[in-house]
């Protein structure tokens, strides 16, 4: 019970979810500031933000749903850090594994999207409002990307389990060429899950203020952002388990500092293409994801089948 207890409150659970989104959110700023020749944030930064936010005032909108506008927050962030623990990270397994992770996995991620929107149209603000239906807009243009780059390597492999996945492409790498365009297409739809440039529509802070997050302030508006944080954890580190199953022994802790280096590898080639690319109309996003990246990834899951039915 005690190791129970210690797995989801300190590692993998909790605690060390929370410290590695700051020091993630640390890499991607610092790494777009020095693209775009800044100095950028000290280390401390992310951390010092946080606790600015914990000591300001909560303020709730007078015709805003309370109870929807408090609770939104915690429930992104418990849905985050329960996504967590069916992530291998430190071998083939994770901490809890079952057939079909990937699925739930996948499902508890969609859930933080749902209480921006939430939160936004609770606000009762016309910024909120507008910020709210961008982000469920957009939801339904990425998370098809996602899914569908996911389900590459998976069909591939012939299993929803990540631990199954992992073992498959451990003991055979090569197969993972096939999946490069899926990679791709994944870290693009993760770019839109985080709601990062080119994807940040639904809080264009030179358009409609903050967005969703407009209203929020203080604790509920810390907790939001760490939920954001985490979920840049939980999905750089969902595409390295999905796309970059290489080296995984028997060691715990080889294991564990091969997980961080492609970790960090991911939030890598996040914050470079966030650092590219200018900001997408709305219009723009949906024209782009449904009528280039979707077929893309189709063409790739037509290309597994292929490979299938010939090299399997």
């Amino acid at each position: 019970m005690m190791m129970q207890l210690f797995y989801i409150l300190i590692f993998p659970g909790f605690l060390f979810l929370y410290l590695m989104s700051f020091i993630l959110e640390y890499e991607d700023r610092i790494i777009y500031a020095r693209l775009q020749n800044r100095k950028g944030p000290p280390l401390f930064q992310p951390l010092a933000d946080f606790i600015k936010l914990l000591a300001k005032e909560d303020i709730v909108p007078e015709c805003a749903d309370k109870k929807i506008f408090k609770l939104m927050p915690m429930i992104a962030l418990t849905a985050v850090v329960t996504s967590f623990f069916y992530i291998p990270i430190w071998g083939v397994n994770s901490l809890y594994p079952f057939k079909g992770d990937l699925i739930v996995v996948l499902y508890l991620l969609t859930i933080p999207t749902v209480t921006f929107f939430l939160a936004g149209w609770s606000s009762t603000s016309l910024y909120s409002t507008i910020g709210a239906v961008r982000t469920l807009t957009q939801l339904f243009s990425y998370e098809v990307l996602l899914f569908l780059s996911v389900l590459s390597p998976a069909m591939l492999a012939d299993s929803w389990s990540l631990g199954d996945m992992a073992s498959f492409y451990n003991e055979r790498p090569a197969m993972m060429l096939f999946n490069i365009v899926a990679f791709g297409m994944s870290l693009v739809a993760m770019l839109g899950k985080l709601e990062k440039v080119p994807f940040d529509i639904a809080e264009a802070e030179t358009e409609i203020v903050g967005g969703t997050f407009t209203e929020y302030s203080g604790r509920l508006f810390a907790f939001f952002r760490m939920a954001i944080n985490m979920e840049m954890v939980v999905g750089a580190s969902l595409i390295a388990a999905v796309f970059l199953p290489f080296g995984l022994t028997l060691d715990p802790v080889y294991g564990f500092m091969l997980y961080i280096v492609k970790v960090f590898f991911v939030i890598f080639f996040l914050s470079v293409g966030r650092t590219v690319f200018a900001r997408l109309r709305i219009d723009q996003m949906v024209s782009v994801c449904w009528k280039y990246f979707a077929p893309i990834a189709f063409a790739q899951i037509v290309l597994i089948l292929i490979v299938k039915g010939v090299v399997l």
